[in-house]
């Protein structure tokens, strides 16, 4: 159960080419690769690790975004409102769901398309959004 690593920061955005232009260009992050979600996006890297996931709101249809990450309401229009969630690997996915339910916590899981890893996402008491990744763990 113990948290690894800060994995990745995320930021929702309606300016999905300015941001991808603003990390490479300005922190010198480069564009890799990035699954098949049914939103659309850009993972923004450092050496071998995406550091930075940027997810495009798409005004016209944020369903799969939605469907996918859930709603947020407002807009992402600036500030610390932008940032999505705060990710972290993990180990131990059975205790992990042992001690949300145990607390009475409401949590989502899900598992990304392509890759062998599977995610809880809970929130915090602050309303900030924490993502825990289980890589190669059986969801059952």
């Amino acid at each position: 159960m113990p948290l690894i690593q800060l994995d990745h920061c995320s930021i929702r955005t309606t300016l999905l080419e300015e941001t991808r232009k603003f990390y490479v260009d300005v922190l010198g992050l480069t564009v890799g690769p990035r699954p098949d979600f049914p939103f659309p996006g850009v993972w923004l890297y450092r050496g071998e690790q995406a550091v930075v996931h940027v997810i495009g709101i798409d005004p016209d249809d944020a369903s799969g975004l939605e469907d996918y990450l859930g709603e947020r309401g407002g807009d992402a229009s600036g500030g610390t409102g932008t940032i999505d969630h705060i990710a972290f690997t993990a180990t131990g996915l059975a205790e992990m769901r042992a001690r949300l339910d145990n607390a009475g916590l409401e949590f989502r899981e899900r598992a990304v398309p392509n890759l062998a890893l599977h995610q809880i996402f809970i929130v915090d008491p602050n309303g900030v959004t924490l993502e825990l990744n289980y890589s190669g763990a059986d969801p059952a």
